[in-house]
């Protein structure tokens, strides 16, 4: 369907219509769309699988742990806590406000927001965030992305099915089309994405001041740290997976691997080992492995491939009629290159070498770079590595494994600077789609003048001890 600025201006208008008749207020209302949410998914399991299949290449498997499993576990942890966070809390006021002792700080929603979701995890990235809108008592505008359009359209259908269009929404169409959900005022964006889009997302919430969550990939790529001391097979085994997920076409993703000198060789076997164990030799005619989103991803992908052809040690091969392109390893790549300077989001994987001794010089000069969305560092130094994970500056991350930070219950998912601002996941969901409003209730009798005027005089000195006492 092509939207107008007037057809989606009216689905503002009625979803603020809907908003503010009170309704999404009543918490018992949220756990009842969240329930029908979740039969919903459950129900047209088969068809989301043979969407991700038709966008992505996406095996069942694979469709239902990256995509489909999360969005029902992430539902479960909502429904579990919800009546919990939104509780209204109760604080003791304190003597400065006596005689008014009870304070209450409300967990508002914001109102109408607008999920802006990618192609990647399309389900994922969409139903978990709206799992958050719904929970905060949001109403929800989705516009879905227009690269994975079997994964929208199935959305569409999922969405009109369970809830009305003044409530949620699913919007299908290109960035012409983002654009104008992004001239109306919203209450609340949630934007996932590049961070050059996500600067746009910015400069147009900020001419309404909305709330804004970003979160991005990361400019310079995400870092994964192989120490000489680490478990080179463990290590191989569990990236070789990673960059095969969804044909390394993952925020989260490893987008160049740091391998001390001392362990390389040994390292990049095991990885090559490893590549062939999981998805055979030829990965282009592997069944079950993902694909490119389209054409312009494949041949990105295969023009960086050629520009670094002289250092392919495996894989660089592809069919750009599936859309398939090998893992391919790059070696040696120096830490200054382009391809280690932005992301790849793709299966090809460059391997820095770097002397162990210096491993904490390679740390300064990530930490000069834009901070990533994800870390990995694989090492039996745990000293070194809480003292990494504890002082740099990156979204989230694991020591000695890969991506399932991400899957752990009651933690957040977030970015810092270029790869994002704002957590979701459970209640930090919760959180970020709702505002704390803090409501004193006052008191009619026992009043003190201590704040009113005169403040000079006779009463200066009683004044000064009693405000100073009352603020220790």
């Amino acid at each position: 369907m092509a939207y107008t600025q007037e057809q989606i201006q009216e689905i503002v208008a009625k979803q603020r219509k809907f908003f503010r008749s009170g309704v999404t207020l009543d918490v018992n209302w949220r756990l009842k769309q969240l329930k029908k949410l979740k039969a919903a998914v459950i129900a047209h399991e088969e068809e989301l699988e043979k969407a991700l299949y038709e966008d992505l290449g996406r095996s069942k498997v694979e469709a239902y742990l990256c995509d489909i499993g999360p969005v029902i576990v992430e539902i479960n942890e909502t429904l579990r806590g919800l009546k919990k966070w939104a509780r209204p809390e109760k604080h003791y006021s304190g003597l400065m406000c006596f005689p008014s002792t009870c304070t209450t700080v409300y967990k508002l929603p914001y109102g109408v927001s607008l999920i802006i979701s990618p192609f990647n995890f399309p389900i994922l990235l969409t139903l978990g965030v709206l799992t958050a809108s719904i929970a905060g008592g949001n109403t929800a505008v989705i516009k879905a992305s227009s690269k994975s359009a079997a994964s929208t359209k199935a959305l569409q259908k999922l969405i009109a099915e369970t809830f009305p269009e003044d409530y949620v929404t699913v919007i299908d169409g290109g960035h012409d089309v983002a654009d104008m959900c992004l001239a109306q005022r919203f209450d609340k964006i949630f934007y996932t994405g590049s961070p050059a889009v996500g600067k746009h997302v910015l400069a147009e919430a900020a001419k309404n001041l909305t709330s804004v969550a970003l979160e991005l990939g990361g400019e310079e790529g995400n870092w994964c740290i192989v120490r000489k001391d680490a478990d080179i097979r463990d290590a191989a085994r569990k990236i070789a997976f990673f960059k095969i997920c969804n044909a390394g076409q993952i925020c989260i993703n490893i987008n160049q691997v740091a391998v001390a000198e001392e362990i390389a060789d040994a390292f990049i076997e095991a990885l090559k080992s490893e590549f062939v164990r999981q998805i055979g030799e030829k990965p282009e005619e592997n069944g079950e492995y993902p694909k490119l989103i389209n054409d312009a991803a494949y041949d990105k992908c295969q023009k960086l491939a050629e520009k670094y052809k002289d250092r392919i040690i495996f894989g660089g091969t592809g069919n750009r009629e599936t859309r398939k392109f090998a893992p391919t390893i790059i070696f040696p790549v120096d830490k200054d290159e382009d391809i280690v300077r932005h992301e790849l989001f793709c299966p090809l994987l460059p391997i820095v070498p770097f002397k162990d001794e210096e491993v904490d010089s390679l740390m300064e000069t990530i930490a000069d770079r834009e901070h990533p969305l994800a870390m990995y560092v694989f090492t039996k130094d745990m000293k070194w590595a809480k003292k990494v994970m504890s002082t740099h500056q990156y979204g989230g991350g694991c020591i000695n494994e890969v991506c399932i930070h991400i899957m752990v219950k009651g933690v957040p998912f977030n970015g810092v600077g270029h790869s994002g601002m704002g957590a979701y996941h459970g209640e930090w969901g919760f959180r970020e789609f709702t505002h704390p409003s803090t409501v004193l209730k006052g008191r009619t009798y026992f009043n003190l003048p201590l704040r009113e005027h005169p403040y000079t005089g006779k009463c200066e000195k009683m004044k000064m001890f009693l405000l100073k006492l009352f603020e220790r």
